[in-house]
């Protein structure tokens, strides 16, 4: 089939955007070509809200062929959280059919080049952004995410995330010309004289082993790097979030078909309740990339035994937060209990435990007890969750019973500051959906220990009293070296605690967090900017994104001939 998007319409379309998108990554400047706003989608046109919705509601119960080699059968069961059965059947492949089609085409695309396949990329990209609305249905009805966060966060920002690891791939892969003429002098003789080819050769095949809460921005930094880098990706979704990596993988297989690319270099591997495939495909010697996000157990698992992969991974850590001063209480209270509810803490990034010194601390409003901090955050809470329309938009769903069952057991491990209640959504009644519950801890006692050193997932924080800012800066310092931590936050006016917390995040290789007492919070990132993890502590051994995200999903092979 003749290619209907030629190179020369891909690069004068994209290129401006990806030279905007390196220009963001050198200065760490905001920049975002993915409008957040909903409106921004042609309001009245076929990309607005009611197209979104139209377009989603046609997908139930139906099945999604894409036109996968090796389709042996159909998989499905997807139930949103918010009490919606989707009915929606997706390919299930003969891997050892479908493997061997998706090496097929990547001779072509290695060869293509670094630009070619960056442009191709980016088209995939513009293509999901104008379905944003869709996209963000599919989202929320698989993750639990209410709408405007399933919107934003799994529309635009991770088009973002996808466009910055296209960005990074590029740079990494024209670090080195294509082309060299090297010359020797010999002295009295001819000098030695060789012309050299350098080429960026892809890995393998890459697998994308998808999350439940956050399907496309922790999917699409992997799936982006790996492509641009001219690997085939072999997507496996979570069985409970398929459908937006699926059509994900849809997009991307009508665009690579279109710019005269085979399909096959991007495929989806949808599984049969409870078969696991995700081990299986690990192992395979076809697959030589992977990106992982989710439990510690099965990150470890992959790092441990998928030995022919480079394997990147975002497990989990414990977020604390140390509040030893500060000079806006209020402010403070304020985005920590936003922090505290956004999606229910189903987010990697979420304060966990909340490190206070038990004789209290000082504020602009005057000293502050540890009970009255404590006692206080969970009046904001209630403050902010109290307007049951407002709590069902901040809070969503809770994404599976696990959550509900830790939730649940979280109030018997401490004296309990502030209850978890119940809220009714009235648009989709059979939702779970639950306010956070903040437990007091005595950070001297080995028991609670036991509770705040361990991840607990989900909308609980615990409110752990320490001897002193010391203590707090070695438990935090211990916390990060041991379970590891996405983020850090601290609220002081001391420098010299400021100067303390800081250097034990440099140490430990963890994003820190200071002061934030406004409409910015530490459980979100920027793409372009921020750093998603650090790779240098347990939580994670990659971030999104840096050099070293994509700088191993591709070789440089040299050919030398002499001139």
């Amino acid at each position: 089939m003749a290619a209907e998007l030629t190179a020369h319409q891909l690069i004068a379309q994209h290129r401006p955007t990806l030279d905007q998108a390196l220009e963001a990554i050198r200065t760490r400047a905001y920049w975002s070509p993915h409008p957040e706003h909903p409106k921004a989608y042609g309001e009245g046109g076929s990309l607005d809200a009611a197209a979104g919705k139209a377009a989603f509601d046609a997908l139930l119960g139906t099945r999604l062929d894409l036109g996968q080699p090796g389709t042996d059968d159909w998989a499905g069961g997807e139930v949103s959280p918010y009490g919606i059965e989707l009915g929606i059947t997706y390919p299930h492949a003969d891997i050892d059919v479908l493997l061997p089609a998706m090496r097929a085409g990547q001779r072509a695309w290695r060869d293509a080049g670094a630009e070619m396949r960056a442009v191709v990329c980016l088209e995939i990209l513009k293509r999901i952004s104008d379905r944003t609305h869709e996209f963000a249905h599919a989202v929320m009805h698989t993750s639990g995410q209410a709408f405007m966060m399933a919107f934003q966060a799994g529309g635009p920002h991770a088009q973002d995330r996808g466009l910055e690891a296209v960005a990074y791939a590029y740079v990494e892969q024209v670090r080195t010309p294509d082309t060299a003429e090297w010359t020797k002098p010999q002295g009295k003789r001819d000098p030695l004289a060789l012309s050299k080819t350098f080429k960026p050769v892809p890995r393998g095949i890459a697998l994308v082993v998808g999350c439940n809460t956050f399907p496309t921005w922790n999917g699409y930094p992997g799936l982006f790097a790996s492509l641009a880098t001219g690997n085939a990706v072999l997507v496996k979704p979570h069985p409970r979030a398929v459908l937006p990596l699926a059509l994900t993988v849809q997009v991307a297989r009508q665009v690579l078909a279109e710019a005269g690319f085979d399909p096959n270099l991007v495929a989806l591997a949808a599984e049969r309740p409870g078969e696991g495939i995700a081990k299986t495909l690990a192992v395979r010697p076809e697959i030589r990339i992977i990106d992982y996000t989710g439990s510690t157990a099965f990150g470890d698992w992959l790092e441990t035994n998928a030995r022919q992969a480079q394997v990147y991974t975002e497990k989990a850590g414990v977020n604390t937060v140390i509040v030893e001063s500060t000079g806006n209480y209020k402010g403070m209270l304020s985005n920590l209990a936003f922090s505290l509810s956004l999606y229910s803490g189903q987010m990697c990034t979420t304060p966990q435990n909340l490190l206070i010194p038990r004789d209290g601390i000082t504020t602009d409003e005057g000293p502050k007890s540890y009970d009255e901090v404590v006692a206080d955050l969970a009046r904001s809470v209630d403050g902010l969750l109290g307007d049951d329309a407002r709590a069902n938009a901040l809070l969503g769903a809770i994404v599976n019973p696990d959550v509900k069952a830790r939730l649940e057991a979280a109030a018997g491990l401490g004296e309990v500051a502030l209850a978890s209640r119940e809220i009714t959504n009235p648009e989709f009644p059979e939702a779970v959906v639950r306010t956070p519950v903040i437990v007091k801890l005595d950070g001297a006692k080995p028991d609670a220990e036991a509770a705040y050193m361990s991840e607990c997932f989900g909308p609980v924080s615990f409110a752990v009293a320490v001897d002193s800012a010391a203590d707090a800066v070695e438990l935090l310092r211990r916390t990060i070296r041991d379970k590891g931590a996405m983020t850090v936050g601290a609220y002081t006016t001391s420098e010299e605690v400021e100067q303390a917390v800081e250097e034990a995040c440099l140490e430990e290789c963890a994003q820190l967090s200071l002061n934030l007492t406004g409409a910015v919070y530490v459980n979100q990132t920027a793409a372009f900017s921020d750093f998603h993890g650090s790779g240098g502590n347990p939580a994670a051994n990659a971030a999104l994104c840096d050099g070293a995200f994509v700088a191993s999903r591709f070789r440089v092979v040299e050919v030398r001939r002499e001139a």
